[in-house]
């Protein structure tokens, strides 16, 4: 089988750094993509689609599992795929991890994407590539779906517009920027970074879901033994208060049995705080491990870091990939902010807890309300799946500290934050704080969603006329824009 990964000495000597000339400043190109003579010269163009010869694998709309594959495997496609088409790697990379979490989700997507790339069907059918010669554009293959998305980006500007090529891989401002945003994090800190930051995520969403889950399962147990010792209780009370010896005893032997029950639930509460307990030191844990990353450019909306915008943080953590808003929350204020379960929730601004319940409550939830420093104005947060032990009525909170997790408690379709003045006289997303995080804590689901104002540029250096023309340009990872 013919195979276009060459060596990984191949590939470190494809890649250069980019010496900064003076009149470039002081904050040239890291990194670039410079002409290299790819292994086989059959790579599909990049300039024309597909015809009607591609030949797919069977079943190929079929989800496919895939374990992943080791560190230095990928690092080496990313990166020949991108010198072969003129892409910086950074960008394959991350879009690699947002679409598919390098290969561990595949789909298909609710939206019917596939595969390694989440490709759609009918882009597949015109761009899809045979990467690794085996006879057949596979979007389930590692090197077809990454060589195709190379491909795709160039075809659509990202030699010499990178910004154009992501946009056109997903027709959103804030995609193009989360993707820019994580590329800069790789290529500032070094290949290893894309699989540090997988790491960290991945172990910060598993402990978070896992507090969530433990979470419930201790409400549960606990509203349960509490129903019983009511029960227990009225039993009690209805025997001390029978007539008849017989009724009487009747009364305890059922009474009996129900406090039997109760002892039960109550080892069933126990157990379950003991296993919260452990999850929640693991979560504690995953956070101290993320915190650096997490201040990164580009990493605090990967590993659901609050977002700061003057005195108030987004309550929702997550980014714009996972956390989106509606402007109205049926025919009253408040702001229905749909998030995946266990997603970390923080203080939108500096104040004091009012209120907080930590077992659900009508439709509400499990929730709290905080009261505003600045203003005063009282927040009132609804269905979360867990709630911080710190958060106490009358503790003073920060800031964008973490008060609980992402649930669906309460009278709640799925999961998300219901969000809320109290009273509710005016809708959230209309407060300036609100919409000056759209694009970049969150998206509008029924408007379109602003450019967030950051990430790094990816442009055309050096002399043109001294470079190979297999690639038409170099396109270099800059840390500014031009």
């Amino acid at each position: 089988m013919r195979r276009l990964i060459p060596s990984l000495a191949a590939l470190a000597a494809a890649l250069a750094v980019v010496a900064t000339a003076a009149a470039r400043g002081p904050s040239g190109p890291v990194f670039a993509v410079v002409p290299s003579t790819p292994a086989v010269t059959s790579l599909a163009s990049a300039e024309v689609p597909n015809g009607d010869g591609i030949v797919l694998p069977p079943s190929y709309l079929t989800r496919r599992e895939s374990p992943g594959l080791p560190f230095q495997t990928l690092h080496g496609i990313w990166q020949q795929a991108g010198v072969s088409y003129g892409i910086p790697w950074q960008v394959l990379a991350a879009i690699n991890k947002i679409e598919s979490n390098f290969g561990r989700n595949m789909g298909p997507s609710s939206a019917g994407a596939i595969g390694w790339m989440q490709f759609m069907p009918s882009t597949w059918l015109r761009w899809g590539t045979d990467a690794n010669g085996d006879g057949v554009a596979d979007p389930w293959n590692s090197e077809d779906a990454i060589f195709s998305a190379a491909r795709y980006l160039a075809a659509a500007g990202g030699r010499t517009d990178i910004g154009r090529g992501v946009f056109a891989y997903n027709h959103a401002q804030w995609y193009v920027d989360e993707v820019l945003g994580l590329a800069k994090v790789y290529g500032q800190d070094g290949v290893g970074v894309a699989f540090t930051y997988g790491r960290l995520q991945a172990g910060l969403h598993s402990a978070e879901r896992t507090v969530a889950h433990q979470n419930h399962a201790l409400v549960r147990a606990t509203l349960a033994e509490r129903r019983l010792a009511r029960r227990a209780r009225v039993l009690s009370a209805k025997a001390d208060s029978a007539r008849l010896l017989s009724d009487r005893l009747a009364l305890e032997k059922r009474e009996y049995q129900v406090d039997a029950r109760r002892a039960a639930a109550a080892h069933a509460v126990a157990k379950a705080k003991r296993k919260l307990r452990a999850a929640e030191k693991s979560l504690s844990e995953a956070r101290s491990s993320s915190s650096t990353g997490s201040f990164a450019p580009g990493g605090g909306s990967f590993l659901g870091a609050p977002s700061y915008q003057g005195d108030y943080v987004f309550p929702v953590g997550g980014g714009p990939a996972v956390v989106s808003v509606g402007h109205h929350h049926h025919d009253y204020p408040a702001a229905d902010i749909a998030a995946p379960e266990g997603a970390p929730l923080y203080a939108l601004t500096d104040g004091v807890v009012v209120k907080a319940w930590h077992l659900p409550s009508g439709n509400c939830g499990i929730g709290l309300t905080l009261r505003a420093a600045g203003d005063g104005r009282e927040w009132t947060y609804c269905h979360m799946s867990y709630e911080e032990p710190s958060i106490q009525s009358g503790e003073a909170v920060s800031a964008g500290q973490p008060v609980g997790l992402v649930g669906s408690t309460g009278h709640s379709t799925g999961p998300h934050l219901h969000l809320q003045l109290q009273p509710a006289v005016s809708y959230p997303q209309v407060e300036p704080w609100f919409e000056a995080f759209a694009g970049s804590a969150f998206t509008w689901q029924d408007a379109p969603t602003p450019s967030a104002e950051a990430g790094p540029v990816f442009s055309v250096v050096g002399d043109q006329s001294e470079l190979a023309t297999d690639i038409p340009s170099v396109v270099a990872f800059t840390l500014e824009r031009p």
